[in-house]
């Protein structure tokens, strides 16, 4: 069997650690003020069918988040293989434009789409749950496109990756 110390309070060992379960990606993204707004999630997952429902977690402190959380819709794009410098552009702090040279559409109620996705949710927050520095944010879906071709990006080990 193996030994397992406690829980560790360094925050690098519990990124490690957490980083050692692979998911996919996804961009959440919205029009405010008439300009997308955006930002990556590893945190995705599936909730339930009926009703249509997902999550992501989001940072408490993140500005992004708070720009988006108020919006009525956001889209979700599960990102493909060859999107990992967008969702790279996606996460990165202070940056004016992140949407600078990143394709994209919006529907006409202000989600906003990644082209070149695997898959595009329009959802609206249903529920927000506080999680220590998180909160897991639960979305109802309102419309679902795919593009199956398009395999998905895998971020593992705090990188992103190919289904091989």
């Amino acid at each position: 069997m193996v030994e397992l110390p406690r829980v560790p309070g360094d925050e690098p060992e519990l990124r490690a650690a957490y980083s050692r379960f692979p998911s996919g990606v996804v961009a959440v993204a919205a029009l405010a003020d008439g300009r997308p707004v955006g930002m990556s999630a590893s945190s995705f997952t599936s909730v339930s069918l009926d009703p249509p429902l997902v999550s992501v977690n989001a940072h408490v402190r993140s500005a992004t988040w708070a720009r988006l959380a108020g919006l009525p819709r956001l889209g979700l794009s599960v990102l493909s293989e060859d999107q990992a410098g967008i969702c790279r552009r996606l996460a990165t702090r202070g940056l004016a434009d992140r949407f600078a040279g990143v394709p994209w559409e919006a529907s006409a109620s202000g989600a906003v789409f990644v082209e070149g996705a695997t898959a595009w949710l329009e959802c609206e927050v249903v529920q927000r749950v506080p999680a220590g520095d998180h909160e897991i944010v639960v979305l109802r879906l309102h419309a679902v496109a795919t593009a199956p071709e398009r395999p998905p990006l895998v971020f593992h080990a705090s990188g992103y990756h190919r289904l091989a």
